[in-house]
């Protein structure tokens, strides 16, 4: 019978992770090249056939190109031009995780240490970023006012 050694079977799952990682990416950067390849390829082909009906070029839709996908895939990451309402998003949303691991590995330090009593301040790093990243988004979000309440906007 089949015995696992933990010390040939743990290194070898701890380097299997990214290796595996590396490899889906690129296989899935093929896979998207070919994909798009193909759409650009039935666009000319139906082009062409559109063309031999006798339909003006002129009143055919653009073909779509590599680089305007590429561009709409960046602005469906959030890395194309965005606003500066979701940029305070992004931070914000960054700034709760990360401050809410923090708090929990500092909880965690804390239960789990034996003998020292301060090692539960490692959590105060991340912590203490993830307030920053809230502060930065209060900073950066766009401040707006009532036109009809009267007070001036917020400055800052």
């Amino acid at each position: 019978m089949f015995h696992f050694d933990s010390d040939v079977f743990v290194p070898l799952i701890v380097f299997a992770i990214p290796i595996i990682a590396i490899v889906g990416g690129i296989t899935a950067g093929i896979v998207k090249t070919l994909g798009q390849q193909r759409l650009l390829e039935l666009a000319h082909r139906e082009r062409l056939a559109a063309i031999e009906r006798g339909v003006d070029p002129s009143k055919l839709p653009d073909i779509p190109t590599p680089e305007a996908a590429t561009l709409r895939a960046l602005g469906d990451l959030g890395l194309g031009q965005s606003s500066p309402d979701r940029h305070a998003q992004g931070l914000m949303i960054g700034g709760l995780v990360t401050l809410a691991v923090g708090i929990s590995l500092a909880i965690f330090l804390y239960l789990v240490a034996d003998g020292d009593h301060n090692v539960w301040a490692v959590g105060l790093i991340p912590g203490s970023i993830g307030i920053a990243l809230l502060l930065s988004a209060w900073l950066v979000k766009p401040k707006r006012h009532d036109i009809g309440s009267g007070t001036p906007p917020r400055v800052g």
